[in-house]
């Protein structure tokens, strides 16, 4: 776990930060002496996420965004620096997915959620990067991405698709980045035990049950474990990491053989070589 003052002096921008994960996020830079700025879509849950940030002692900025417009990104950055005086940090954590199969999804849905995940975190990475490269001291981007963006998703078509092009976009711009001492990285968390992915994605017990039995570690991701990686990466700890991806699935997309699913130590079974008969 980082030290207390880890972020001392450092403001931090999450997109998709009024709720979940992205608000954990926000109140554990929060605790390490950030200031920041929390940005979402619905205005109503940026209030109290901004007095969580209050109460884990930090500053806290909140500014009702809609990641799919550049010009509202663009002023997200403009509002941070004239707040705070500068930008460290960016988090591109705005999302949207639901389960769907593809033939059944209709194009509006692909089309928002990609504009949301890929466009909206081009906007953000882009605006922010353009921020730091002007401040001069480097930086750090996270993007929060998904096992399926290599694995493939079936039934998530739309957000494995825009998680793919996010996975590429952090390894272009970590290149791209470097000379600025810009370091852009990107987490890959399982399944969260959260209100809002259990409604969308396993919305019933049984289906539930056997999401947790794919993951070899058995059990659901914390929020704080995926918020504590999340700032591990835009930490100094993590100086010489770029272009990364750090995936906290409890083993869950190593799994995914014949026996995905099974106990391995009872579904695979132990075969003994006959010994030959003594002359």
């Amino acid at each position: 776990m980082l030290r207390d003052g880890a972020f001392a002096g450092r403001v931090l921008v999450v997109t998709g930060g009024g709720t979940g994960l992205g608000r954990k996020i926000a109140e554990t830079a929060a605790r390490l002496g950030a200031r920041v700025c929390l940005a979402s879509r619905d205005a109503g849950h940026l209030a109290a996420a901004g007095d969580a940030v209050r109460a884990a002692g930090g500053e806290a900025l909140e500014i009702p965004t809609d990641v799919r417009d550049y010009r509202q990104v663009r002023a997200l950055v403009a509002k941070t620096q004239s707040r705070f005086g500068r930008l460290d940090a960016w988090v591109n954590n705005a999302a949207g997915n639901f389960v769907r199969p593809a033939e059944r999804l209709p194009e509006t849905a692909f089309k928002n959620v990609v504009d949301i995940v890929l466009n909206g975190g081009f906007y953000g990475a882009r605006a922010a990067g353009r921020a730091m490269i002007e401040q001069g001291e480097g930086g750090a981007i996270l993007n929060i991405l998904a096992t399926y963006a290599w694995t493939g998703g079936p039934g998530t078509v739309h957000s494995a698709c825009a998680k793919a092009g996010l996975l590429a976009m952090t390894r272009t711009l970590a290149v791209e980045w470097a000379r600025h001492d810009i370091r852009v990285n990107g987490i890959a968390p399982g399944p969260l035990a959260t209100e809002g992915a259990s409604a969308r994605l396993w919305p019933s017990d049984a289906l539930e049950e056997r999401v947790r039995r794919a993951i070899p570690l058995g059990r659901f991701a914390s929020l704080t474990e995926v918020a504590d990686a999340a700032l591990f990466l835009l930490s100094d700890h993590a100086s010489y990491v770029t272009g990364e991806v750090l995936t906290l699935d409890g083993g869950a997309w190593l799994g995914r053989g014949i026996l995905a699913g099974e106990d391995p130590g009872e579904a695979i079974p132990v075969v003994r070589r006959r010994r030959a008969p003594r002359p």
